[in-house]
């Protein structure tokens, strides 16, 4: 499955929420994905609040949201998602990390 299969998955389910509807109580604009992704990465955090280890099926499932979010913030400002990893991973590979 590829970064755009998940993008269509994804919203086929807002579609099907109604939360593209401009009435929606889930308003689906990036300001409101960005924070809702921001939530989101939290609580991937909370699940290691204690200590080094998480429990598996719970955090596969905040870390489902958080991508799910990030999807829906790259679908709404028309960020080509996989362009943008692919250049950002060359930046990555360019950078002096001693520096860091």
């Amino acid at each position: 499955m590829t970064i755009q299969d998940l993008t269509d998955e994804m919203k086929r389910f807002v579609e099907a929420m109604g939360w593209y509807q401009e009435d929606s109580p889930c308003q689906q604009t990036p300001r409101n994905i960005a924070t809702s992704l921001l939530l989101e990465a939290a609580e991937v955090l909370e699940h290691f609040q204690w200590g080094e280890q998480a429990k598996r099926e719970a955090l596969a499932e905040e870390l489902a949201d958080v991508a799910l979010y990030l999807l829906q913030l790259a679908y709404l400002t028309d960020v080509d998602l996989e362009q943008a990893i692919m250049n950002k991973l060359a930046i990555n590979y360019g950078r002096d990390w001693s520096q860091e």
